[in-house]
C-alpha cells in the first residue's frame, strides 16, 4: 500500500484497470465452474457404515431418516448369526459421516435378530427386533425413542404370537394406521401375516395367513431347490413366503412384496383393497428370488422400486428394479456383482427424493448407498 502511494497517477490507473479486468475474468471463470458443476448429474455414493467393529459377523440392516435429516441404521452383529453374543447395533450418519457403532439392545444369553426402525404418526421412533435361538422359536421385542434415537426406552417383550415387522419397515398410512408385514417360519411351512394398529402400536389386530397356493406356480412349485441354499438342508423341503414389504398403490389399495422359498423361486405379491384388512392369495411376479430378503418403496411420484438379488441361486448380484404399475419391473442398477453375499437390502426415499439403501456386505460389514433420484430412470 505504501509503495503504491509513491507511484504516479497514471501507473495507479493502469494497475487498477488490470486488476479490475483480472477480477472479472476470475469471477466469470468461477461462475462458469459453478454453472458447470450445477449441470452435472449427482452420482450414487457408496460407503461402509463401519470398517472395523467389535463383532466379526453382521446382517439384516434397517435404515430410517430422522426428523432432523440425519440417518440412523441398525443391524445385528456378533460372532456369527444365531450365536448368543449377537446383539442389535446402530450408527448415526451426521455431517456426512457415520458414528462409531454402539449396542442398542442385547438380550441375555440369546441371539438378537432383524431390527426394524420406523416412526409412528405420534413422532415416536420405534425399534422392533427379535430374540431367541432361531426364527422358528424367537420372540419379539421393541424399544422407543422420543429424541430421535439419542436415548431409548427399556426393552419391551411382546406377547407370544405378536411379532411386529419381521425385516422390512411397516407402512404408516396418512391416518396413522400402522400396517406391518410379518411372517411365521414353522417346520417346512412359511406364511405371511399382517399386523395392524390404529393406536400407534398400543394394540394390534392380525390378518392372514397370506400364502402361495400349492400348484399356482406351475412347474416351479415342484422343481428341486438349488444346491446353494442358505439355512441348511431343511430349507429344500420348506414352502412359502416370508418378510413382506408393503407399499401403497394409491387410494385404499396396498400391495406386499415377499421373499419366497427356492421351490417358488420368485418375488411374490398379494393385494389388499381395504388398507390392509383383507388380502388376495400371493402369487409370483417376474422378478427372481433365491430365498433371500428384499425390500420395496413407493416413490413420491407413485413408481415402485424393489431392492433384490437378481438371481435364482446365491446372493449376488444385488440389484434395483423399477415399475410404473407395481407389476412389471425393469432392472436398472447393479449395486454389487462380485462373488460373495450381498443381501437383505433396506430401502427408503428421503425427503429430498434420493434413495437411501443399506445391505449386508459379505456378512462382515454393512454398506450404505445414497442413490440420487435423478439416476432412477423415468
Amino acid at each position: 500500500m505504501l509503495v503504491v502511494e509513491k507511484w504516479s497517477g497514471n501507473m495507479r490507473q493502469r494497475l487498477c484497470g488490470t486488476v479490475t479486468r483480472k477480477f472479472h475474468e476470475v469471477l466469470a471463470c468461477g461462475l462458469s465452474l459453478v454453472l458447470s458443476a450445477g449441470s452435472m448429474r449427482a452420482r450414487p455414493v457408496s460407503e461402509f457404515i463401519f470398517t472395523s467393529a467389535p463383532f466379526t459377523s453382521c446382517h439384516a440392516s434397517t435404515i430410517v431418516e430422522l426428523r432432523n435429516g440425519e440417518l440412523l441404521a441398525a443391524w445385528f452383529g456378533g460372532s456369527a448369526e444365531g450365536e448368543p453374543d449377537v446383539a442389535i447395533w446402530g450408527a448415526r450418519r451426521s455431517g456426512g459421516h457415520w458414528s462409531i457403532p454402539v449396542v442398542l439392545v442385547r438380550e441375555p444369553e440369546t441371539p438378537a435378530w432383524n431390527p426394524v426402525l420406523f416412526y409412528s404418526k405420534d413422532e415416536r421412533l420405534w425399534l422392533y427386533y427379535k430374540f431367541g435361538p432361531n426364527p422358528a422359536t424367537w420372540t419379539a421385542g421393541r424399544m422407543w425413542s422420543l429424541d430421535h434415537g439419542q436415548t431409548w426406552s427399556e426393552p419391551e417383550h411382546l406377547p407370544a404370537g405378536l411379532y411386529g415387522p419381521i425385516k422390512d419397515k411397516p407402512l404408516v398410512l396418512d391416518d396413522g394406521t400402522i400396517v406391518s408385514g410379518t411372517s411365521v417360519e414353522s417346520y417346512r411351512s412359511w406364511a405371511v401375516w399382517i399386523e395392524r394398529s390404529n393406536d400407534n402400536g398400543k394394540s394390534w389386530t392380525k390378518f392372514g395367513p397370506i400364502t402361495v397356493p400349492l400348484g399356482s406356480t406351475g412347474s416351479d412349485a415342484t422343481r428341486a431347490a438349488p444346491a446353494q441354499v442358505h439355512g441348511g438342508a431343511e430349507w429344500t423341503q420348506t414352502y412359502g413366503i416370508i418378510q413382506p414389504a408393503i407399499v401403497s398403490m394409491g387410494g385404499d389399495r396396498l400391495r406386499l412384496y415377499a421373499r419366497s422359498t427356492s421351490n417358488i423361486g420368485a418375488i411374490c405379491v398379494a393385494d389388499s383393497p381395504d388398507r390392509g384388512i383383507t388380502w388376495t392369495p400371493a402369487r409370483p411376479i417376474d422378478l427372481p428370488n433365491p430365498n433371500s430378503g428384499i425390500d420395496a418403496v413407493r416413490l413420491q411420484d407413485g413408481r415402485i422400486v424393489v431392492a433384490y438379488n437378481n438371481t435364482k441361486s446365491g446372493r449376488t448380484p444385488l440389484n434395483l428394479a423399477l415399475s410404473t404399475d407395481g407389476e412389471h419391473f425393469q432392472m436398472f442398477s447393479v449395486l454389487e456383482d462380485q462373488p460373495g453375499e450381498y443381501s437383505y437390502p433396506a430401502i427408503i426415499q428421503g425427503r429430498d427424493g434420493d434413495l437411501h439403501i443399506t445391505y449386508t456386505w459379505n456378512r462382515t460389514k454393512i454398506r450404505y448407498v445414497r442413490f440420487p433420484l435423478a439416476e432412477v430412470p423415468k
